[in-house]
């Protein structure tokens, strides 16, 4: 008997890391073909963003921000899509900014995928516009808070500002009725926080990825209204949006982030899985050795 836990052992521990890599892409690769689904509920500090977005009157502006790069688009871009989405839906002013330079193709993205798709209706100029990617990071921000219209003449196409119905009321960001940043870094979250929201008494509301998402936890609720993190936290606003407007239910491009949480819960298994087999393998072993030092 103590010889068959032996063997048992070794094998755990002669396991090939070829199989973990192959065992890791098979429970990525199946779910993706069977669209594997789980049940999605929203957190308090999910659906204190949707709440909000749900509150504001028809014609409130909101500023999104894309602080972020092709590297997290899995996490973010789905985050971008759902937020516009709902913004468009209750008939809100959307800007879309980006203190990052890789921003702007990731909102050319949002308006193929959300805006053009679900929205063709949108006058450009009147319900949503474009202003695109301005350098000097919190010092834009900062610049912005006092006078929008000063660092941002023409929208990305070049077009005089002025000559947009949607600007002609704008002139700082106490104007918006809420900041979105969807961020990966610096600059992004915090900045938005430090030198808009806080000295403008702006609510902000974030999506980051699920590394940053703990840096910022500590500013929920007073300095963030709510706090998507990650894959997950994007997942559950889709969940809340469909759940809230049922004519999105089934629609592909609404529900990207639920769709690849199957994957990404299937892979964390697997993980785990490994994990308690490497635990189990250590410590047979440790106990094989004291047992040899004592015979």
């Amino acid at each position: 008997m103590a010889k068959g836990k032996r063997d048992v052992i070794d094998v755990l521990k002669a396991i090939d890391r070829r199989i973990i890599f192959l065992l890791i892409a098979l429970a990525v690769i199946i779910p993706l073909i069977f669209h594997l689904v789980f049940s999605i509920r929203t957190s308090p500090i999910v659906q204190a963003i949707f709440d909000k977005i749900e509150a504001l009157p028809p014609g409130s502006k909101v500023i999104l921000s894309f602080d972020y790069g092709p590297s997290t688009v899995p996490e973010n871009q789905p985050m971008a899509e759902a937020i516009a989405r709902h913004a468009l839906q209750k008939d809100l002013k959307l800007y879309l900014v980006a203190v990052w330079a890789t921003g702007p193709p990731q909102a050319e993205a949002l308006i193929t995928n959300v805006i053009n798709a679900d929205f063709p209706n949108k006058v450009y100029g009147r319900d949503w516009i474009h202003l695109g990617y301005k350098a000097g990071n919190q010092g834009l921000i900062n610049a912005i808070l006092l006078d929008l219209k000063a660092m941002y003449t023409t929208d990305i196409h070049g077009t005089p500002i002025n000559s947009f119905e949607m600007m002609k009321d704008v002139h700082n960001l106490t104007d918006m009725s809420l900041i979105v940043c969807i961020g990966s870094g610096f600059p992004g979250v915090r900045e938005w926080v430090q030198f808009a929201g806080d000295p403008g008494d702006i609510p902000v509301a974030a999506g980051v990825t699920a590394v940053e998402a703990p840096l910022l936890y500590p500013y929920y609720p007073r300095q963030l209204l709510g706090l998507l993190g990650g894959l997950q936290g994007a997942a559950e606003y889709e969940a809340a949006l469909v759940t809230q407007y049922p004519q999105y239910q089934g629609k592909a491009n609404c529900a990207q982030a639920v769709q690849l949480m199957g994957p990404q819960t299937v892979a964390h298994l697997v993980i785990i899985a490994f994990v308690i087999i490497g635990n189990i393998a250590f410590f047979g072993e440790r106990r094989k050795q004291a047992r040899s030092k004592k015979s």
